[in-house]
């Protein structure tokens, strides 16, 4: 059983993150909650492989043909890259996290799957230019997911004040999300994930880091922690599912409040449909950091654990923290 596994909570904070983003790929970017109440009865909810069958006749984009149950979306890549950056350089390094994201996801790179816009847009800008050319904020002007994806390993490293881990999200996030509102986000998520890994419980930790969202963000979040229970249906009908994070901040939240463990986090995460595996990364690493802060244990089951295609990398990167 999981509670017979003891945890780091760094490592858990990066596991947390990465494993919700592959238990939630098979049915990322399906909206219509019926057909994924219809799918987990006949087939399951999590690590399934995708398939365009599943989006047919309903709202929903059919993304990741090319993947396999246990591949990582386009969000689980970015941590990765971010966690493999950390392990070999000790620290961020702007210049060379540039060099190796184009490499990653430029043409001729690794990377098979669904490029999104904030990629595309920040591809462009780096792709003409030599690695000195790179500009701070190479990123575009979008507040989608994307600005959220590569925090977990960095918040899990960190170890000075939380005005130091703002500053250094904004660089983060700027690089493919040069967008205020991405960037506040971000830096809300990152305060509340290093709360939790100083020892509060999730609900202190999501109030206690409110200041540091804007006042875009925060009327949302004061709003939906005032919902006593847990209801994400409700959650997901007043603020939305699609990619942006003033849609899924809240939902975030929401979840992290009320939900008992991991496993029911992430299944009710993917339920209610939409950009799953965006949201799955933050919802991902508080959750389990929550445990492994509290505990010691692990609290994500560990048949996902083993489902993970890209398990080798993420050791051999966890090793090196």
């Amino acid at each position: 059983m999981n509670t017979c596994i003891r945890l780091e909570p760094r490592v858990a904070t990066v596991l947390g993150a990465l494993i919700a983003d592959c238990a939630s790929l098979g049915l990322h970017w399906l909206y219509d909650a019926e057909r994924i109440a219809q799918i987990e009865k006949n087939k399951g909810l999590v690590f399934l492989t995708p398939n365009a069958l599943d989006y047919e006749g309903v709202s929903g984009y059919f993304a990741h043909g090319l993947k396999q149950a246990g591949d990582s979306s386009g969000y689980g890549e970015l941590c990765l890259l971010m966690l493999q950056h950390l392990a070999q350089h000790g620290q961020f390094d702007r210049i060379a996290y540039q060099t190796e994201y184009r490499n990653l996801f430029g043409p001729g790179g690794p990377y098979i799957g669904y490029v999104d816009s904030p990629t595309r847009q920040t591809l462009q800008t780096l792709l003409p230019l030599k690695p000195e050319e790179f500009p701070e904020k190479s990123g575009a002007d979008d507040d989608q997911f994307a600005a959220l994806a590569a925090l977990p390993p960095i918040v899990a490293m960190h170890s000075g004040s939380q005005d130091a881990l703002k500053t250094k999200i904004a660089q983060v996030v700027r690089i493919t999300n040069h967008n205020d509102t991405a960037v506040a986000a971000a830096q809300y998520a990152s305060c509340a994930l290093l709360e939790v890994l100083n020892g509060q419980p999730i609900t202190e930790a999501l109030t206690r880091s409110l200041p540091h969202a804007d006042n875009k963000l925060r009327p949302l979040l004061e709003e939906v922690m005032q919902m006593s229970e847990f209801d994400a249906v409700a959650a997901a009908k007043r603020y939305g599912t699609a990619c942006h994070v003033l849609e899924g901040m809240p939902i975030i939240v929401h979840i992290a409040s009320h939900a008992p463990d991991y496993r029911t986090a992430i299944e009710e995460n993917i339920r209610i449909g939409g950009d799953s595996c965006g949201r799955s990364i933050m919802l991902g690493a508080i959750m389990a950091a929550h445990t492994a802060q509290q505990t010691g244990l692990n609290s994500i089951p560990l048949e996902w654990l083993a489902q993970l295609r890209n398990l080798s990398r993420v050791a051999n990167s966890l090793v090196k923290l």
